[in-house]
This record gives structure tokens, C-alpha cells and sequence, in this order.
């Protein structure tokens, strides 16, 4: 697939490779090019290798299962504060997702093998991409407890704010019909949640393939997967211990509060 080349202005958005020494981002700079990632842009595709790592500057970039009989469901999504395909770097084998992109942006991409010899050189990148691994992680393992155990209206609602944290507003690039392949329901299903959520005030609108949301009452709405999830990503990339999952305060001062008018 064809990526246009595209210039940025202000330096990287990209929060990984912001926090590398100029002296690591020299080893990327040579390969790095600046592409315009378009919505359902395919970066990936399972069962195929990984040519690329795209470090996105902005737009949202969902990890699909793709299963034998045709269903699908998303088990991550990364934005600027991660990359795609810098899972290779464990060893040569077939990309296991489809990263497909949902919501339009830019992104810098280097050829695998190169990004590969200069992961292996530096121990500057390698920290950068371990922390993005363990966020990874929580995200799958998080994610993974949530489909099991949590009903499927409060796990639309952490998909939505998932997305609405990546693209910073609340008009956010979907259909019905992408929701559903996102969590692995079928479309009738995915009606009568938004429908649910629109009687609740958490979506104002949906039509011609945007959902305007109310992020106040989604986080009311949804599970406390994706305030988890925030806390402890972050206090990855800060640096700071992580808690003890599942005991995030309800006062944490990086999760937007929900005032008590706005969740009814």
C-alpha cells in the first residue's frame, strides 16, 4: 500500500521517539519518513511479514484478531504515545494482528531491518520499546479480563474513550459497522447499545460515520478498565511505580473527574 509523504511542523509528536537522545534519534533519522496515514489504511496485515515500524504523530491505529470464520475483534489500540510493528524486533516471524488504521493522521515509519540494527545498538531505544511493550501488555491483558467479564455496553464505552484519547475530540471517526467488528458482536447488537448510550447522554449524535460523544457520562458508563489502563501507562512512561491493578483512586489527578450532574 502507498503512503504519501507528508512534513510536519514542531518537531515529533510522537512520544517515544520524543524521549530518545538526539544521539538514538540519529540512528533512526537516515530511515525515517513522514507518511499520511488515511482511515482503513491497512500498516499490517496477519500472516504477513513486518516491513515497516510506524511511530504515529497523531490519528489511532486499531490491533485486529482476525479469526477462520470471518469474525474479528480488536484487542489494542495505539496512538502517539506508542508505535506498530516494533513487536519484531523479538524475532523474524509473521505479524499475528491486522493494524488497521480508524482514525486518520501522519505518522514517521523506518524500514524493519533498519529499526531492528539500530534497537540492537542502542540501549536508549531498547528502553523506550520495553516500556512500550509492558504498556502493550496491559492493554492485551486488561482488555482480555474486560471481554470476559464485563458487559459489553461498558466495553463500547472504554473502545470509545479509548479512541477518544488517541484523536483528542469528541467526534470520533466510526460507523456502527466498524464498532462491531471492533468488538466482535454483531451490527444489531452495536444499535441497541448506541441507543442505550444515547438515552444515558454519553452519545449525542451518530451519523454519516462520526460519533459525538459525551466524555463526562462515557466514563460514567464504562468499565474502570480504561482508567486503569491510563494510570498505569502512564506510570510507565513516567517512571513511577506502578500500583497494585485495580487500586487506581477515583482522585487520580492525570483521569479527568466526572462531576456528579454530569453522570446522570
Amino acid at each position: 500500500m502507498t503512503f504519501p509523504q507528508v512534513s510536519i511542523s514542531g518537531g515529533t509528536r510522537n512520544r517515544l521517539l520524543a524521549t530518545l537522545s538526539p544521539g538514538d534519534l540519529d540512528l533512526l533519522k537516515p530511515e525515517l519518513e513522514t507518511v499520511a496515514l488515511e482511515q482503513d489504511a491497512v500498516l499490517a496485515r496477519a500472516g504477513d511479514e513486518i516491513d515497516y515500524v510506524f511511530f504515529p504523530h497523531s490519528g489511532a491505529i486499531l490491533l485486529m484478531i482476525d479469526m477462520a470464520d470471518g469474525q474479528t475483534v480488536a484487542t489494542g489500540v495505539v496512538g502517539c504515545e506508542g508505535a506498530v510493528g516494533s513487536l519484531s524486533v523479538l524475532g523474524a516471524s509473521p505479524s499475528g494482528i491486522t493494524a488497521v488504521v480508524r482514525a486518520a493522521g501522519t505518522a514517521s515509519r523506518i524500514p524493519a531491518p533498519r529499526f531492528h540494527a539500530a534497537f540492537g545498538r542502542s540501549p536508549g531505544i531498547r528502553q523506550a520499546i520495553q516500556k512500550h511493550v509492558r504498556s502493550m501488555l496491559i492493554q492485551f491483558q486488561l482488555g482480555s479480563a474486560c471481554n470476559a467479564l464485563h458487559p459489553v455496553e461498558a466495553r463500547m464505552a472504554r473502545w470509545l474513550l479509548q479512541l477518544r484519547d488517541r484523536v483528542d475530540s469528541d467526534v470520533l471517526p466510526l460507523t456502527q459497522h466498524a464498532l462491531s467488528q471492533i468488538l466482535g458482536v454483531r451490527r444489531t447488537t452495536v444499535t441497541l447499545l448506541m441507543g442505550n448510550l444515547r438515552k444515558r447522554g454519553a452519545i449525542r449524535s451518530d451519523q454519516r460515520g462520526r460519533i459525538e460523544i459525551d466524555q463526562a457520562r462515557l466514563l460514567a458508563a464504562a468499565c474502570e478498565c480504561h482508567r486503569v489502563m491510563r494510570i498505569e501507562a502512564e506510570e510507565i512512561f513516567s517512571g513511577d511505580k506502578v500500583r497494585t491493578r485495580g487500586m487506581a483512586p477515583a482522585n487520580d489527578p492525570r483521569i479527568p473527574e466526572i462531576e456528579a450532574d454530569d453522570a446522570v
